[in-house]
């Protein structure tokens, strides 16, 4: 495990999955760190590079109590759910799913994707504030020039949701959320106020240091509460900011969904394997739900 440097609170190394030759990296949730802010899943997709033909084929899948982020470093990714939006979303754009009360989605490779196709990006969920957690399904899409940037001294930041750096994204959310890419060039100082109660880095790719100590790629660094602290890049890097506001009380996940209620999680449970949540227009597919 690596060394706790000052200004970390704790270190988690992303579990890894072999998905049929597609890799993916879970940083949340794991055992003693459910969320960091409103966050409370992160997994980052690739990169890989499917062979002609082949691409990403997430059949339909429900969800409640939160909001999907779908963000993209490569690729395309084909979203279509029950609310009868159908998105393409590419490198540096936004999706963002609300789930509510119920929404059923799926993710696919466009048509002009499979002839040996590439993907990398991110996707996260946020957890919904409890008043918000039965609210009507909604879905935004956000183009990446309407995204804010900002370049300065090696460092290239995408602000994707929230507020930093002078800059505010144009994206409504739930609750109090920042999520922003930056790219760090090696040298490059990255310092991060004790603007949100709750923040933390994850590495896409390369590394840095923070106190003394050097984190590699698949490392979510979740700061200490209140203290400012500056992360050095050792190398080219790609490293995202979450953070937010410290959820209204704990949630129960399970499968895909989320609720601080266990009762409304086998209700969904009970409400999929009976098909009473629609499939997106198109689709007859879908994914069943785990034992348990």
């Amino acid at each position: 495990m690596s060394e706790l440097s000052a200004g970390l609170d704790q270190i988690v190394v992303a579990r890894t999955s072999d998905l049929g030759g597609f890799e993916v990296r879970r940083a949340l949730p794991v055992a003693g760190r459910r969320m960091v802010g409103p966050f409370i899943f992160l997994d980052q997709m690739g990169p890989a590079r499917f062979e002609p033909g082949a691409g990403l084929d997430v059949r339909p899948h429900p969800h409640i109590g939160l909001a999907t982020v779908t963000y993209l470093f490569d690729g395309a990714i084909t979203h279509r759910d029950s609310t009868g939006v159908t998105q393409i979303i590419r490198p540096g754009a936004l999706n963002l799913m609300t789930a509510g009360r119920g929404v059923v989605h799926s993710e696919r490779s466009p048509a002009e994707e499979r002839s040996g196709g590439a993907l990398h990006g991110a996707q996260l969920w946020m957890a919904l504030p409890k008043a918000l957690e039965e609210i009507a399904p909604s879905f935004a899409h956000v183009e990446v020039e309407a995204l804010p940037r900002v370049a300065a001294e090696g460092k290239r930041m995408r602000l994707i949701l929230g507020s930093a750096y002078g800059e505010d994204s144009p994206v409504e959310t739930p609750g109090e959320a920042v999520f922003a890419e930056f790219s760090l060039a090696p040298g490059a100082v990255l310092p991060v106020d004790a603007d949100w109660e709750e923040r933390a880095f994850y590495i896409c790719s390369g590394e840095i240091d923070i106190g003394g100590v050097a984190y590699g790629a698949g490392r979510l660094l979740v700061l200490t509460p209140g203290e400012r602290v500056s992360a050095l890049a050792l190398s080219n890097a790609r490293v995202l900011l979450i953070g937010g506001a410290a959820m209204d009380g704990p949630r129960h996940i399970w499968w895909n969904f989320v609720s601080s209620s266990k009762e409304r999680i086998e209700q969904a449970k009970a409400d999929w394997r009976a098909g009473r949540m629609a499939l997106p227009e198109g689709e007859s597919e879908f994914i069943a739900a785990p034992e348990g």
